[in-house]
């Protein structure tokens, strides 16, 4: 009896030691302790979506608790790019891109949409960077260095 007794707890005690093991490297692959953080691209070409993009991505970074858990690029191009222009753009839009680009969001334009726009970087809300190669090749660069690509 004291055998089987002594056997059902090194083998209880090996169980729980790997459900604890597999806990903590889960914990670790999605930043817990150190490991990389998360990345996700987000992709907006819908003008009348620019509000809604911008709200996911605050409750993105609200929802992972914070900008030092998740690194979060939008990337724009077609009419979506208008809502940025820093005349065009309302001033609640301008305050949500400002204090998201504090937060660390990367704003990236395509250039190929830039073009066909005629407009700059000094056009575009401050913090936008360009996409040189055009933003689906920017897109899916990020999904090959790593990032979850959304379009909501």
């Amino acid at each position: 009896m004291q055998r089987r007794n002594i056997l059902w707890t090194m083998f209880s005690s090996i169980g729980a030691a790997a459900v604890l093991a597999g806990t903590a490297s889960r914990a670790n692959a999605v930043g817990v302790a150190g490991v990389d953080k998360a990345k996700v691209a987000y992709h907006l070409n819908e003008l009348d979506k620019a509000g809604f993009v911008l709200g996911n991505i605050q409750n993105h970074f609200d929802g992972m608790g914070g900008p030092d858990r998740v690194k979060i690029n939008l990337v724009i191009h077609g009419a979506a790019l208008k809502a940025f222009y820093s005349t065009q753009a309302s001033p609640e839009l301008s305050a949500q891109v400002a204090g998201l680009a504090k937060m660390g969001l990367g704003l990236s334009a395509c250039i190929n949409t830039m073009k066909a726009q005629n407009v700059s970087l000094k056009d575009l809300l401050p913090g936008f960077t360009v996409a040189d190669k055009g933003a689906v090749v920017l897109l899916a660069d990020l999904q090959s260095q790593g990032y979850a690509y959304l379009k909501p």
